[in-house]
């Protein structure tokens, strides 16, 4: 592509293209303008060379740090004499390692004020030597000898002050177009994706994978973020462990780079010869890994390739810390918002809930006060009515106060021996009415010898957790039955400094309308149910599960709920502490 504006006759230089064997060809001013620009590899680094011809190279397709280069073409300029030196190049967020053959044009009177530059890209295979190991090596990250990306870099730095170290100008400059980068977002996957783009493109490696770490037990962690060049085997997804993966547990206790050579490549499904593995980390806690892997050949790192990856996993250890805290704060800023629509819900269906009961005592209280019973037979079950409404109100009011408490954290429970056959019987006498109404089967199963069994717990609170689980069962089974039974948990456990021999499972079976699996979470939610039209057609405030776990938790013990889904009934256990066995 040429670019006409220009006092340097080019028409003669696109016919000699075809046949000079550079994959980059151009003709450029000493100001840095391009008039003449070709690209070969297009079809595996698209460039756009039509945009690219007749611009300043400073706002195009430029050298990554100017200066030097600059100062080359000044030399052959002035000196009339061609040189032959790499330089890397870069185009917004890649990176063109380059050898170039640079000549100077000359006009008719002798002198230049054009050069003509060609170029060859440098493929990964001859940046890096690869000498042959004998057996696997695992070592802190060190300087090594240099190789030929190297000492391209010192001859790119040749015309710098001495006193400053040769690479550190080219990996300043890239380090802060990346950092820049990545500090522009506080999307996590965003940040994993640009951080491993950048390490991989940069340093020419064949994967580069990243994951999230935490300081707890369990050691395994999962690959988010993955580079990886053709034909390379994929990561991304995997399972790992900080235990098992070659120098993670060595990175994680030194917070530096570590280094893997591997003598049987052969044998790794991943095909990994030489890795780097580098945490991030944020005031001293790692917070991810960042490991880089070369899978055609063994790779010497060099120190101004670990200095870049560590300073850079410095960086990145920080923006995950700032976005990992704004996304706590955001899913935090969100629950809140749910729970408040969940509270105004919840007063909504209360306050309905409330009026049901309390019209109805109002309603049969006012029929007998009016003489509207036929005869004394009729005027009681006005009153009775009325009573059960009372009864009705009076639970829901103690809902109500129970999870303002539990919520406050004043709910005190005091523990003291409880006969489990005492709170059955008071369990049966109270729903088996109930049970009947809806012509439902009861069964209530203590197993032999369990009859005398004594927990350690609150009479009034096990009783209430009953009353709540066999109460939904009822309310939520139209056909079938109930079925009430007790099991033993023979493990010794210690409750409020107190020992114990195992645990109480009550179990509540019912043969109802069921949980879908993916809505089973919200059971144990406060203010919510699984389903805002169970509301309107059961009635209820959504709290019974809630207060029954908190009242369970309270006394030691825990509350699970099974159902394998819609129309497939529901299992509700509780565990309290058992005191004596029969």
């Amino acid at each position: 592509m040429l670019h006409n504006n220009s006092d340097l006759p080019l028409s003669g230089f696109g016919d000699i293209l075809p046949g000079l064997d550079a994959d980059l060809v151009f003709i450029q001013n000493q100001s840095g303008e391009y008039l003449l620009f070709s690209w070969r590899q297009c079809d595996r680094h698209p460039l756009p060379v039509d945009q690219i011809t007749g611009t300043n190279m400073a706002d195009t397709f430029k050298p990554l740090v100017l200066t030097p280069y600059q100062e080359r073409i000044d030399r052959v300029i002035a000196s009339l004499i061609p040189e032959r030196f790499s330089y890397p190049f870069c185009y917004e967020e890649y990176y063109f390692p380059l050898e170039l053959i640079v000549s100077p044009i000359l006009k008719s009177n002798g002198s230049a004020t054009h050069v003509l530059v060609m170029g060859r890209l440098l493929e990964n295979s001859q940046l890096n030597l690869s000498p042959n190991h004998s057996e696997l090596i695992a070592y802190r990250a060190l300087p090594s000898n240099f190789d030929i990306q190297q000492k391209m870099l010192v001859q790119i730095a040749g015309t710098l002050c001495r006193s400053v170290p040769p690479t550190s100008q080219i990996y300043q400059t890239i380090l802060g177009q990346i950092t820049q980068k990545i500090r522009r977002t506080l999307d996590l996957k965003e940040i994993w994706q640009q951080t491993v783009n950048s390490l991989g493109q940069v340093l020419g490696v064949s994967r580069c994978i990243i994951c999230p770490y935490r300081s707890t037990s369990d050691k395994s962690t999962q690959v988010v973020a993955e580079y990886r060049q053709e034909d390379i085997p994929m990561m991304l997804g995997l399972n790992l462990s900080s235990d098992s993966e070659l120098g993670w547990a060595q990175a994680l206790a030194t917070l530096e780079p570590i280094i893997i050579e591997r003598s049987a490549p052969e044998n790794d499904p991943y095909q990994r010869h030489s890795l780097m593995v580098i945490p991030t980390a944020y005031q001293e806690q790692p917070n991810s890994l960042i490991s880089l892997h070369q899978c055609d050949r063994t790779r010497q790192w060099t120190a101004a390739e670990i200095d870049f990856v560590r300073e850079l996993a410095t960086h990145v250890g920080t923006v995950i810390a700032h976005a990992t805290l704004y996304q706590e704060l955001e899913e935090a800023r969100l629950e809140a918002v749910a729970l408040s629509r969940l509270k105004s819900e919840f007063l909504a269906n209360t306050s309905h809930e409330l009026r049901t009961p309390l019209n109805g005592m109002i309603g049969f209280l006012q029929l007998v006060l009016d003489g509207m019973a036929d005869d004394p037979e009729e005027e009681r079950e006005f009153i009775e009515e009325a009573h059960q409404a009372a009864i009705h109100l009076l639970n829901l009011i103690n809902d109500v106060l129970d999870i303002a408490k539990i919520e406050a954290g004043k709910m005190d429970i005091e523990l003291a021996l409880v006969k489990v056959d005492e709170v059955l019987r008071e369990i049966e006498h109270f729903i088996r009415p109930q049970v009947e109404q809806k012509n439902l089967k009861l069964t209530i199963q203590t197993g032999a010898g369990n009859s005398q069994i004594i927990v350690y717990g609150n009479y009034q609170r096990i009783l209430q957790v009953m009353l709540n689980l066999v109460g939904n069962s009822i309310k939520f089974t139209h056909k079938g039955g109930i079925n009430i039974s007790l099991g033993i948990i023979r493990e010794n456990v210690i409750i409020q400094n107190q020992q114990f021999p195992g645990f109480v499972e009550f179990r509540v079976v019912d043969t109802g309308i069921g949980v879908p699996i993916e809505k089973q979470d919200r059971l144990f939610q406060a203010f919510s149910q699984v389903d805002s039209g169970y509301t309107k057609q059961y009635g209820g405030t959504g709290l019974g599960l809630v207060i029954s776990q908190k009242l369970v938790q309270a006394m030691g013990g825990k509350v699970k709920f099974y159902s394998l889904g819609e129309g497939l009934g529901s299992t509700v256990t509780f565990t309290i502490p058992l005191y004596q066995e029969p």
